[in-house]
């Protein structure tokens, strides 16, 4: 009977950790991966190479809708954070680094639509 329980104890934990490696995007992760970009979108000028490598990145891994929910709410969070953040900026990175992003850059995007 130990054994039995053991074992879907095993079985349970292999598949929480299949469906958070599966996708469940952090707002650490979007933190991380947008960090270069602060100083373009409070500065302006051109990205960096490390900027739109961290926005292809994440662009990436908001596959789902609900990880293009979640990455927005932590975009518009991040962004809320940055008082000195040039709006013209943040719309025009995605361009910038020559991809198309499913998850808005604002202060103001409804991340529910």
């Amino acid at each position: 009977m130990k054994a039995v329980a053991i074992l879907v104890l095993v079985v349970l934990a292999v598949v929480q950790l299949a469906m958070v490696a599966r996708g469940a995007i952090t707002c650490g992760q979007v933190d991380a991966n947008l960090a270069p970009c602060v100083p373009f979108l409070t500065q302006g000028g051109e990205p960096g190479a490390a900027c739109c490598s961290g926005v292809k990145t994440l662009n990436g891994n908001a596959q789902s809708s609900d990880d293009r929910k979640t990455a927005c709410n932590c975009v518009k969070a991040a962004a809320n954070r940055y008082p000195n953040l040039k709006d013209d900026a943040a719309q025009s990175l995605p361009s910038k680094c020559g991809i198309s992003v499913n998850v808005p850059i604002s202060r103001t995007v409804n991340c529910d639509t």
